[in-house]
Formats: structure tokens, C-alpha cells, sequence
């Protein structure tokens, strides 16, 4: 006897499976992660990422106005800081003519609608290339909320919509949320990094930035101490809900692909939107595996966002958004 019902009829056309789909990508799921250097007219190609660059301000203006015209409407910044500016409590990050807070004013001149998202963290100003102040080989974690939260009262002052601390500092987001509102600052959102593990997926990005823990000196060689055990599942959700409650408008998880369990457990258990962070590591390996014609690059890319999206993500920060988007047509 044939089955009563089948399934199949609605996979038989292009057509009706576009029209049965149950998730979408669109421009309006992407967050851009864009990496800036001082100087002028620099487009440098980052080794380990293809087809990715730091830019000077003159191209960042020039990127976030073609990003908008592609339909992407959100941007992440983070700063290449050069070596004289770094020392161990983040000096550098306060100052309101630094390269981050001149690089939130390009963009907004550029394309004032722009949403612009900061990283709120040390390691770009740190000598040490920790997230935090570091003393005696241990990260400080109270003395470091205070100067990320004065971070992100430069960023919000410099007109960021977003701050976006990805420390792992606990205690942090009330911190900054109490900040924020003692300097009247209250229509600037949190994304937290509320789940971001101790992965070795984040090589090439910490290359973009020069931002690597150092090997020298009594500083821990890892982040160990303050990002999350990768076997850790429920951690993550206790994480996301503190942070929700501290305060957080959004909530990241991070990496993307190897933690889809984690995003959908985040998912069920926060009323705020949620963020996937597809990183570096993720972007080089296909980028070369494509380039040596093992995997098919847009088939695979699509593939792998679709996977984030259909796990919970309402947001997702990545090195693709651009070839995703013009690949949407």
C-alpha cells in the first residue's frame, strides 16, 4: 500500500521547496567583523584569511559604504593597535582620539544608519595579548571590569550603538550597564559574549590583530583561565542567563559550527535575541580547502550558515557576509 502521506512532493521543484523553506538567510542576518590599522590607503591582506583585509579609515569608509549598498546594515569593529601603545591595563583603549573611537566616528560619518558594534576587551592594548590586567600570572578580573567599563563608556561617546565585551570577565556586563546608565548613555545596547570558549579556531584572527597571548614573562600562555572549558554544555546556559539579568541586549555564543548544541540550549533558555560568532579559524579552513578544489566553497558556505541560523541564531558575525550576500544575488 503507498503511503498515505508524501513527503517528497514538496521537495519535487525548485520552486516549492523555495516556498516551503522553513530558514532563510538574508542581509539582515549578518553582522560584518572589519579589522582597522592606522596610516592611509592601507587594504592589507590578512595571510591566513583570504580575501580579508585591515583597513586604514579611508578604506573603512569606503567598505561600510559598499557593505550598506550590498544590503548588510550592522558592523563589528576591531582595532590593530600599534606596539608603543600597548602596556598591561589598556591604556590606550581610553583615549578619545584612539584608533577605535576615531574608527566609530568614520563609519558613522560614512553611513550615519550603520549599526555599529564595538570589542570591548584588552587584548588589542595588551602587552601581554590577555583579555585582561594581568599580575602575578593571573588575570585580574574585578580591576579589569572597571576598565572595560569605562571602554565602553568611550565607545558609547563616540557613538557606538553597541558595545560588545568579549573578556569573560565575570560580573562584567552589570558593570558596564551601571556604567552606561551613570553617564545617561541608555539607548547603548550590550552584546555579550556570553558563551565564548578557549578555541583553538581563533588563530587567524588573533594574527589580524597581533593579539596572541605572549610566551614570555609571567603571563598565562592561554586563556584558559577565564574563556569556557569546550566541553562544557550547561555552563554556557547559566552564563547567558547571568548575563541577561546583568543586563545584556543580546547574547553570543562563540565559535559557530562546533557549537551548534550550545546556540540552540542558549536559545531555548534566553527572551534575547541571540548571536553566532562564525570566526576565523572556520573562514580559513574552507577558504583553503576550497582553494585546493577539496570542497565546494559556496555550496559548503551556505551550508554552514544555514546550519547556525536553523540552530537559534538570530544574528550571525561573519568573515562570509559579503560573498554570502552577493552570492543571495
Amino acid at each position: 500500500m503507498y503511503p498515505l502521506r508524501r513527503n517528497r512532493i514538496l521537495r519535487h521543484s525548485n520552486a516549492i521547496r523555495h516556498l516551503v523553506r522553513e530558514t532563510i538567510i538574508t542581509p539582515s542576518d549578518f553582522l560584518v567583523p572589519l579589522f582597522v590599522v592606522e596610516g592611509n590607503g592601507v587594504k592589507d591582506e590578512i595571510p591566513s584569511m583570504p580575501n580579508y583585509f585591515r583597513l586604514s579609515l579611508d578604506n573603512l569608509a569606503k567598505e561600510v559604504k559598499e557593505l550598506w549598498n550590498m544590503g548588510l546594515c550592522a558592523v563589528l569593529l576591531f582595532v590593530k593597535v600599534p606596539d608603543n601603545l600597548k602596556d598591561n591595563t589598556g591604556s590606550e583603549a581610553l583615549n578619545e582620539h584612539g584608533l577605535m573611537q576615531r574608527a566609530i566616528k568614520t563609519v558613522k560619518d560614512a553611513c550615519p544608519d550603520m549599526l555599529v558594534m564595538t570589542d570591548v576587551a584588552l587584548d588589542p592594548y595588551s602587552t601581554f595579548g590577555h583579555d585582561g590586567i594581568v599580575s602575578n600570572g593571573i588575570i585580574l578580573n574585578d580591576a579589569t571590569n572597571e576598565i572595560l567599563a569605562e571602554m565602553s563608556i568611550s565607545h558609547a561617546k563616540a557613538g557606538a550603538d553597541f558595545v560588545a565585551p568579549s573578556d569573560m570577565m565575570d560580573g562584567r556586563i552589570q558593570i558596564i550597564r551601571e556604567a552606561l546608565e551613570d553617564e545617561e548613555l541608555t539607548t547603548t545596547g550590550i552584546m555579550s559574549y556570553a558563551a565564548k570558549y578557549a578555541s583553538a579556531f581563533y588563530g587567524p584572527f588573533r594574527d589580524a590583530l597581533d593579539s596572541a597571548p605572549s610566551t614570555s614573562g609571567d603571563a598565562p600562555k592561554d586563556k584558559q583561565t577565564y574563556q569556557m572549558d569546550p566541553a562544557n554544555r550547561f555552563e554556557a546556559v547559566k552564563e547567558a542567563e547571568m548575563d541577561v539579568e546583568e543586563g545584556a541586549d543580546i547574547i553570543m555564543v562563540k565559535p559557530g559550527i562546533c557549537y551548534l548544541d550550545i546556540v540552540r540550549e542558549v536559545k531555548n533558555a534566553v527572551d534575547v535575541p541571540v548571536a553566532v560568532y562564525q570566526v576565523s579559524g572556520e573562514y580559513a579552513m574552507l577558504k583553503a580547502a576550497a582553494e585546493r578544489g577539496w570542497l565546494d566553497h559556496d555550496a559548503v558556505m551556505m551550508a554552514q550558515l544555514i546550519a547556525i541560523k536553523r540552530a537559534g541564531a538570530n544574528i550571525i558575525a561573519s568573515y562570509f557576509a559579503k560573498d554570502a550576500v552577493a552570492l543571495m544575488g
